[in-house]
């Protein structure tokens, strides 16, 4: 599973945030290990530099094999909080999409 972490110029770049992240998505989506091919999350600051409670936003997306990719949007304080908060609902639409193809066989 490949993981890219993109934020845009309002959110300060640290690599070693980043690879914290990036261990947090791999567990929290290592059940699906073998499915997913890679996943994208992009971090931005919705209200810039005025600032405000949940001001960050995380998209992740999940490419997996057999389905259409999974896109979920979550928003936070911090960049942890945004970012942990949408692999927690990724998971819940991982297991919904993947359950409804096995409901199908």
């Amino acid at each position: 599973m490949f993981i890219q972490i993109h934020a845009d110029n309002q959110v300060p770049s640290d690599n070693e945030r980043d690879s914290r992240l990036e261990e947090q998505i791999r567990q929290r989506l290592a059940r699906f290990e073998g499915r997913i091919t890679d996943v994208e999350v992009h971090v931005s600051d919705v209200n810039g530099p005025r600032g405000g409670n949940a001001d960050l936003r995380c998209t992740l997306e999940a490419r997996v094999n057999g389905i259409p990719p999974v896109a979920v949007i979550e928003e936070g304080n911090d960049v942890d909080r945004a970012v942990i908060g949408a692999a927690k609902k990724a998971v819940r639409a991982l297991d919904h999409q993947l359950g409804k193809l096995s409901d199908r066989r």
